[in-house]
């Protein structure tokens, strides 16, 4: 099998530990690092799914030793591991994490991390293979990624493979997310590159694929003729947190939807791949996005509304307005909310509307999708006690707890014809239990094993952002006049409901059975 041919690795995974390779983790005193990459690379270990020749090389600017280095990340683990903490596996890992210090600027940082890297290489037997993983601010992407190349440490040698995973956001706007791929491409070959995004790490939004396409009787009806329209809901409880700084150069569009609501509408529209290889799965996510109608401006402030939240009430505590958050402006226009209406212009889905929402310090913490199917044909009940007929409802529950659930309607017993619902639903840990997983566990197996089905190709981010950028234009121009305009603890402004209900529709409220 050719190391380097991810059509070859996709079909070659069977579960079994990736070859000897060596990780190397710039921006290891991150948060990101320590709540959810060790204790993901810990849940590997125990599920034995790490080679046994592996190593990790942490870089940051703080000044550790290789064995204070090692007691940072048990004492990180310790914390914010959510199961059981195996200390015989990790007397084997720890024995494997080596570190150096160095400003990610400095071409001096990758010569001493060439040195290590042999070092390690002798010392526990990784082969060569290198996995850099680009933890750090979006402006270190490109300098990482050309000091790599300089320093030569990104050249693939016979069955040596190097790889490198950048985490989102991938670029800030369409031009500059062209400009990251481009200053990438000079160094690296597309499939030495895998843009990640944690959500695709989560069960349900892997089961899409199986699901539409493992069972018939779901994929006839997964079209125009069937389907009345589409919602996308990714809702937080938390505001921004100490993420202040950083959300005011992105706001909620930026941050959630080229990527995550993106990845999530295009494995729900796509037609079926060839394959599961990565590249049949990518190209048919790609046709996608480029399907998607293009905004005008006009069409902009008919179709995409923006929120920002102002103070309110969540689980019976006050919680301050966006505009009292550290490091965020006391006049701040950033939105913190968005709904968009889209369609997808292409034959399965001609005149199905795709509704997205998205925003922070919502009512609940949910992420969920929801295809709502058209109405049957009154006739047959005219004459009943029956005075409309529901729409049947498929959710796929993504956060927080992870599932499926139908809804359909049912005779109620007794001697009229009376109709009520009834909720289908299955839950991976009612099915399948529950194990830790920080949702990153499969994303790195995946790159350790070279299979990039689960990662955004170029031009699938550069599609992403062209369907954003003439939203982000419009904005940019009409600065919002009435922020703040929803409260913390509610589902968002009064705009977003009535999007929808100048087409008939209403959103779906998580909880309920369905929406009526």
């Amino acid at each position: 099998m050719d190391a380097h041919d991810p059509a070859a690795v996709s079909r070659e995974r069977l579960g079994n530990p990736p070859g000897p390779c060596a990780m190397v983790m710039f921006g290891a005193g991150g948060d990101l690092t320590k709540r959810k990459l060790m204790p993901a690379i810990f849940n590997l270990a125990k599920g034995k799914l790490l080679p046994e020749h592996f190593a990790i090389v942490g870089i940051s600017i703080e000044q550790y030793s290789d064995e204070q280095f090692r007691q940072r990340m048990t004492d990180d683990v310790r914390e914010f591991y959510g199961g059981d903490f195996d200390t015989s596996v990790w007397d084997w890992f720890v024995k494997r994490l080596y570190y150096v210090s160095g400003d990610f600027k400095d071409p001096a940082l990758y010569t001493k991390l060439g040195e290590q890297l042999a070092k390690v290489e002798g010392e526990q037997g990784t082969e060569g293979n290198r996995l850099f993983y680009l933890a750090t601010s979006p402006t270190f992407f490109p300098i990482i990624v050309q000091h790599l190349g300089s320093a030569g440490l990104v050249k693939q040698d016979g069955s040596k493979w190097r790889r490198v995973v950048i985490e989102k956001p991938f670029g800030h706007d369409l031009a500059t997310a062209v400009a990251l791929n481009r200053s990438v491409g000079e160094v690296l070959d597309e499939t030495q590159v895998y843009r990640i995004d944690h959500y695709l790490g989560k069960e349900t939004v892997q089961n899409i694929l199986a699901f539409r396409f493992a069972n018939g009787i779901f994929e006839p009806v997964w079209n125009r003729r069937y389907v009345d329209h589409v919602q996308v809901t990714v809702a937080e409880q938390l505001g921004v947190e100490l993420r202040g700084g950083y959300y005011e150069t992105a706001g909620a569009l930026r941050d959630m939807v080229p990527n995550h609501i993106f990845q999530l509408i295009t494995l729900s529209a796509m037609e079926p791949p060839i394959s599961f290889d990565a590249a049949a799965v990518h190209d048919e996510q790609t046709k996608v996005l480029r399907a998607i109608q293009p905004l005008s401006p006009e069409r902009v402030l008919d179709q995409a509304v923006r929120g920002q939240y102002a103070d309110g009430t969540i689980g019976g505590k006050h919680v301050d307005a966006y505009r009292n958050e550290p490091q965020v402006a006391h006049d701040s226009k950033m939105p913190t909310y968005v709904a968009i209406a889209l369609h997808i212009d292409n034959w399965r889905w001609a005149g199905v509307p795709f509704y997205l929402r998205t925003g922070k310090r919502l009512k609940e913490r949910v992420t969920q999708m929801v295809i709502r199917f058209r109405r049957p044909p009154f006739v047959l009940f005219r004459k009943t006690l029956v005075e409309k007929i529901p729409p049947n409802e498929l959710v796929i529950h993504i956060e927080p707890d992870e599932g499926i659930s139908l809804s359909f309607e049912a005779k109620i017993p007794g001697p009229s014809v009376r109709l009520g619902p009834v909720n289908m639903d299955f839950r991976y840990s009612d099915y399948f239990g529950t194990a830790p997983s920080t949702g990153y566990e499969t994303l790195l197996y995946d790159c350790m094993l070279g299979d990039p089905t689960l990662f955004q190709r170029a031009d699938m981010v550069e599609a992403g952002w062209s369907v954003v950028q003439p939203i982000l234009d419009v904005w940019s121009a009409l600065p919002p006049r009435d922020f703040p305009n929803y409260a913390a603890g509610s589902w968002g402004p009064s705009q977003a409901d009535e999007l929808l209900r100048r087409d008939g529709r209403e959103w779906h409220v998580p909880g309920t059975p369905k929406a009526r």
